[in-house]
């Protein structure tokens, strides 16, 4: 299976942006599709956003629309989270995950592989 590991979280304030990070084992160069999900304290694991293996398709959650976005590098095996006008509301960790059918689901069920999380902390 492919390996993801995240970076690029932080503790921010209200308004700020961040970068996120995931990069997937080296020697790997299946059609994946990609997808990053959040999951904050007491709350189920959510869908923030999805990319193809191309990169020509993608989706987010409604709550995001017009502040994240996502993209790829597949010759570094990397896909990106851009995360704009953060709100307090976005506190989560947040995950990358591999989807070896390419279907870019929003169901978590749906991911293969997934990395261990990078906190974003933002304050009101």
């Amino acid at each position: 299976q492919v390996q993801l590991a995240e970076s690029g979280g932080g503790a921010v304030q209200a308004g700020d942006s961040l970068r996120l990070s995931c990069v997937a084992s080296a020697g790997i160069f299946s059609r994946y599709a990609m997808g990053w999900f959040r999951q904050a304290p007491g709350m189920e694991r959510e869908f923030v956003a999805t990319i193809s293996w191309s990169g020509a398709h993608t989706s987010y959650t409604d709550s995001v629309k017009g502040r994240f976005t996502i993209s790829r590098d597949n010759a570094k095996n990397t896909v990106y989270l851009q995360m704009n006008s953060l709100e307090p509301e976005d506190t989560a960790v947040y995950y990358c995950a591999a989807d070896h059918l390419g279907l870019e689901s929003d169901d978590p069920d749906q991911y293969d592989s997934w990395g261990q999380g990078t906190q974003v902390t933002v304050s009101s």
